[in-house]
């Protein structure tokens, strides 16, 4: 990065705004259909009704909340990377934060509509906002879903806000080097920043707050959304390992996520020089030490449901790592034997097992294998989240309420949709706006090459 001026910096990454190569309009286009087929999942189950969906008694939480669950975690592992690796002043921050706080945003909002699409009469989920209504009804403030209303709303608001604070020197970047209706949006949207000493002052005073506020809160969220699980007495659920075990989770299944959007970003938009190979390994040294983390949480939940005791922990437990109790119960069916286990050992083998590789140097410098191992995370995170979620249920105290869950093609489709909407709206982000912090950026270039090429 020697060479590179702020003239380069500006050049480079404003450039992924206007010329785009084929390869952006064809990932563009399969996010665009992804979405399509969410929304046309979504148009026929409010047309007919939720009986298109898997969701019976005792499993009323399926595809929709696991989604829930796992959107969530990867929204809050965008600021909190952002936020911790700024605290810490990891060089190597300055190429990623950008992308993992649009990922923040966006992954958020995702979460966000799976509620609504669960209540089922998507059009009356104005009830769980408290305020002063015809009914004469009050919001539960003792349900832990409760709970998830003030934590998810407070989390995207400070994210947005702290997200578009990052964005004011760029959108000033992008002002200067505009002209028409574009200049004039982005002199609005840039505030009145003129680079001067006073406002470099005040924002770094402003981040730096926003940073210390974000990391705190993303851990006290995130333990919030385990409650929902922990404060119940269910079999699976009622433990107290759950707010760090889905801390440790999110940083995991978020950085993953970055890999997966930064690489083929680096590739489309040809931004080597910025997200070079030492960012990439510094990425995978960081998802390596938390799948140990995740790891060691998979192997305490089965060592402490098997020291506990108490029989029905054992038994859930059993029922995870090997299925139904084909010789031991009555109330096994055999075309279903299969599914508890393949939803653990998935888990397992993506979450544990596949990020081993990235003790190799050359498998942390292979942009391929990082790119397949991330995406390998990304899918054993999503059975992790219906792990908890529908073995647990499927498996209460009394065998008289035992059932069994499967997923319809409604409940699919608007799974595939979900990340068609994410995606969709990354890469519209990143046509739109600066996808890496050109102030940053120009921050990390060497001392000498700054006085030659001034902005």
């Amino acid at each position: 990065m020697s060479a590179i001026t702020y003239a380069d910096v500006n050049k480079d990454i404003l450039q992924t705004m206007v010329r785009p190569k084929p390869a952006y309009f064809l990932v563009l286009s399969g996010a665009a259909l992804m979405l399509l087929i969410g929304v046309l999942s979504l148009a026929i189950q409010i047309d007919t009704g939720m009986g298109l969906v898997g969701v019976t008694h005792p499993i009323g939480w399926g595809f929709y909340i696991t989604n829930f669950v796992f959107w969530i975690g990867i929204g809050h592992a965008g600021t909190l990377i952002s936020a911790v690796l700024f605290l810490t002043r990891a060089p190597w921050r300055n190429p990623i934060y950008r992308a993992s706080e649009a990922m923040t945003v966006f992954a958020v909002m995702t979460a966000g509509l799976f509620p609504l699409i669960h209540v089922g009469r998507n059009w009356y989920a104005y009830f769980l906002l408290p305020y002063p209504n015809q009914r004469m009804l009050w919001t539960n403030f003792k349900s832990p879903l409760e709970w998830d209303v003030f934590a998810v709303t407070t989390y995207l608001s400070i994210s947005v806000t702290f997200f578009i604070i990052g964005l004011i020197p760029d959108f000033a970047a992008m002002r200067d080097s505009s002209v028409g209706i574009r200049r004039q949006i982005f002199t609005l949207m840039a505030a009145g920043w003129t680079n001067s000493y006073q406002h470099w002052l005040h924002y770094m005073r402003g981040y730096l707050i926003l940073a210390a506020l974000s990391t705190p809160l993303v851990f006290s969220v995130h333990s919030i959304v385990s409650f929902d699980f922990a404060m119940s007495f269910m079999p699976g659920w009622h433990t107290t390992i759950f707010p760090p075990y889905f801390v440790a989770g999110a940083i995991f299944s978020g950085m993953a996520m970055v890999l997966t959007i930064i690489i083929p970003l680096r590739s489309i938009f040809g931004l080597e020089k910025y997200v070079t190979h030492h960012v990439l390994q510094s990425s995978a040294r960081l998802i390596l030490f938390t799948s140990f983390i995740v790891g060691y949480a998979y192997t305490t939940e089965v060592f402490i449901a098997w020291y506990s005791g108490v029989s029905f922990e054992r038994s859930l437990f059993y029922f995870r790592l090997f299925g139904e109790f084909a010789d031991r119960t009555p109330y096994s069916e055999g075309h279903q034997l299969g599914a508890p286990t393949l939803a653990f050992w998935v888990m397992y083998f993506c979450n544990v097992i596949s990020p081993l590789p990235l003790w190799r140097f050359k498998i942390r410098n292979n942009l391929m294998a990082l790119f397949i191992i991330s995406i390998l995370i990304n899918i054993g995170m999503w059975f992790e989240r219906y792990n908890i979620i529908v073995s647990s249920l499927q498996r209460d105290f009394d065998p008289f309420t035992w059932g069994t869950y499967w997923p319809t093609v409604i409940e699919t489709g608007v799974t595939v949709g979900s990340f068609g909407f994410f995606f969709t709206m990354f890469f519209l982000f990143v046509r739109a706006m600066p996808s890496m912090a050109i102030a940053e950026l120009k921050e990390g270039l060497p001392a000498p090459r700054k006085n030659k090429q001034a902005h």
